[in-house]
C-alpha cells in the first residue's frame, strides 16, 4: 500500500487567506435569463467584478449593471484573471496593493453555464470547492437546442474553442479531424467553435472526409445566442462551408442514419438479412461494414498484427495485463508515453472510438509505426506526439489514465508531472529492470498512489527438431498506482 502524502499546490497560501480573510470567489454565468436573487446580492457585496471585454458587454445589458459598474475589471486572458484573484487572495495589511478594491469577495463573471468547459474548472481547480460558488445560467447548448426545437439528451458534446491566440491554443481532446469518426457513432454531435474552428470549416472538413455520409447530415448554426441579433442557419455541408457567421456560435450536426454503435457489438454482418441491412442504412462496402460493426470491438491483435521494429513492442500477454490494469473509461484522455510501435494505444483505441488518446514518442521510426499502424487500424482517436517526455507532456489534455512504457530515464519527472495533471486516476507502468521498479515504487509512492505489482512469467511454445519446446521471455514487472482526488 502506498502511504498518503499532503501534495501542495502554489496556490495553497491563496487558499489559506481566502478561508480566513475573505468571502468565496463567486462564478456567476451570464448571457441568457435575467440575474437570480442570490447572484444580485452578491454583485452588490462584492469586491470586485472581473470579466472579459464580450462579457462586459452582455452584462452592460443587465438592469443590475448600473449599481455596480464601478466595480467590474476587464480582464482578457484567463492566466491573468486568475493571477489577479490570487493577488488579492494574498495581500495583507497595513497596505495591500489592491486596497481600493474593498473587503468582499470576487465575482467572476462567465459565459452561460461556468462548469460547462468553461472558467468554473479553471477557479475550482485552483482555489479549492471550498472557496468557489457556482452560480450557473443556461448553457449555450441548451439555448442552441431549443432554438431547433430538439432534445439533446442523446448528444455528443465537443468545444473547439481553443482560446483567442493561435500561438498559445490550448489542446483539445478533440479535433476537427476527429468529427467523422464521431459522427459514425454518434447520430447528434453539439460543437462549441472559435474563429479558428469556425462553421464553414467544420463543414470544408465534413465535405472532404470519406466518412461524411452527406445527404445524410444536417447542420444548424447558432450564432449570436442572446443578443437581440441571434441567427439560426441549417443546410447541408455544402450550403454552411460557402457561408461566415458572427461569433459566438454553436454548431449542431444530426445525422439522420443510424450510427454504427447502434448496429450490434458480436456477429457477423453478413448473417443480417438485406431488409434489415436496408433499413440501418448499411450503405456501406462490406470491408467498411465489418470494420464498424466487429474489428474495431475486438481485442486481442497479435504482434504479427501490429507493425513494429526490432522487437520493440509490448508483448500480447503484457499488454493484455496492462489494458486491464489501466480500467480504461469509455471516454476520456488516456496518455501513451513511451508508445513504441503503439500496440497499448492502437489496442485502447479500438475497445473505446471515445477515449482521445495521446501516444508519445521520441523516436522516428517508431513515430512511423505508430502512423502506419493508426493508418491500418482506422483508429482516428490517436493523436500521435512527436518529442521526449517529460517535456511535451506540458500542455496536453490532463489525463484519466496514463501508460508508461518508456520513459528514457526520467520516469520520476513523468510521475511528478502526471501527479500534478491527474488529481485522481491510474498509472500503469512496465519494466523490465529492477532500478526502473525500485524507480516507479519510489516516485509513485511519494505522490500518494496506492501499488501494487504483478510480475508476468510467460513461456511459449516452440517446435524444436519436430518436437515442442517452452521457450521463456524476459519476465515483465507491471506496476499499478491509483489514486482518488482529495477534492472533496
Amino acid at each position: 500500500m502506498g502511504r498518503e502524502l499532503t501534495i501542495k499546490s502554489p496556490f495553497d497560501n491563496a487558499r489559506s487567506f481566502l478561508q480566513r480573510d475573505m468571502s468565496k470567489i463567486y462564478v456567476i454565468g451570464i448571457g441568457y435569463k435575467p440575474l437570480e436573487q442570490r447572484a444580485k446580492e452578491i454583485l452588490v457585496n462584492s469586491q470586485v467584478i472581473l470579466a472579459s471585454n464580450r462579457l462586459f458587454e452582455v452584462f452592460k445589458g443587465y438592469d443590475d449593471f448600473e449599481s455596480v459598474k464601478g466595480k467590474v475589471k476587464v480582464i482578457n486572458n484567463v492566466n491573468e484573471t486568475i493571477n489577479f484573484i490570487k493577488a488579492i487572495a494574498e495581500a495583507t495589511p497595513p497596505n495591500p496593493p489592491l486596497a481600493k478594491w474593498g473587503n468582499g469577495g470576487v465575482v467572476l463573471l462567465a459565459s452561460g453555464d461556468p462548469m460547462f468547459f468553461g472558467i468554473g474548472r479553471r477557479a475550482v481547480r485552483e482555489f479549492g470547492k471550498d472557496n468557489v460558488e457556482i452560480l450557473p445560467d443556461l448553457s449555450s447548448i441548451q439555448m442552441a437546442f431549443s432554438k431547433i426545437k430538439e432534445p439533446w439528451d442523446d448528444t455528443f458534446l465537443v468545444s473547439l474553442h481553443g482560446g483567442p491566440d493561435p500561438e498559445k491554443r490550448r489542446r483539445l481532446p478533440y479535433g476537427i479531424k476527429d468529427i467523422p469518426m464521431l459522427l459514425d457513432r454518434h447520430n447528434k454531435i453539439a460543437i462549441l467553435t472559435d474563429k479558428e474552428n469556425n462553421p464553414a470549416v467544420i463543414a470544408d472538413f465534413l465535405n472532404s472526409s470519406p466518412l461524411t455520409h452527406h445527404s445524410s447530415l444536417s447542420l444548424y448554426v447558432c450564432e449570436r445566442l442572446g443578443y437581440h441579433d441571434e441567427r439560426v442557419t441549417e443546410g447541408t455541408p455544402d450550403e454552411i462551408a460557402g457561408m461566415s457567421f458572427s461569433e459566438p456560435n454553436v454548431v449542431i450536426l444530426k445525422n439522420k442514419k443510424p450510427s454504427s454503435m447502434s448496429f450490434p457489438l458480436v456477429g457477423n454482418p453478413s448473417d443480417l438479412s438485406e431488409s434489415v441491412k436496408k433499413d440501418c442504412g448499411l450503405i456501406l462496402d462490406k470491408a467498411r461494414t465489418r470494420a464498424a460493426m466487429t474489428d474495431n470491438f475486438r481485442f486481442g491483435l497479435s504482434e504479427t498484427e501490429i507493425i513494429h521494429s526490432r522487437g520493440l513492442i509490448t508483448k500480447d500477454e503484457a499488454r493484455a495485463v496492462t489494458i486491464h490494469k489501466l480500467r480504461l473509461p469509455q471516454k476520456g484522455i488516456f496518455w501513451d508515453i513511451g508508445a513504441g510501435s503503439g500496440s497499448v494505444s492502437i489496442e485502447a483505441a479500438r475497445l473505446y472510438p471515445e477515449l482521445k488518446i495521446f501516444a508519445i514518442e521520441k523516436e522516428e521510426e517508431q513515430i512511423e509505426n505508430i502512423y502506419t499502424n493508426v493508418n491500418r487500424f482506422n483508429a482516428e482517436n490517436i493523436e500521435v506526439i512527436k518529442g521526449e517526455a517529460p517535456a511535451v507532456l506540458e500542455g496536453l489534455p490532463a489525463p484519466d489514465r496514463v501508460f508508461i512504457g518508456g520513459s528514457g530515464g526520467r520516469l520520476k519527472e513523468c510521475i511528478r508531472i502526471i501527479s500534478n495533471a491527474m488529481p485522481s486516476g491510474i498509472i500503469v507502468i512496465n519494466a523490465i529492470a529492477i532500478d526502473t521498479l525500485n524507480n516507479a515504487i519510489q516516485a509513485l509512492t511519494d505522490h500518494g498512489f496506492t501499488i501494487s505489482i504483478s510480475e508476468i512469467s510467460v513461456s511459449r511454445s516452440k517446435a524444436v527438431a519436430g518436437r515442442t519446446h517452452m521457450s521463456a521471455l524476459n519476465p515483465v514487472f507491471i506496476i499499478t498506482g491509483e489514486r482518488e482526488s482529495n477534492d472533496r
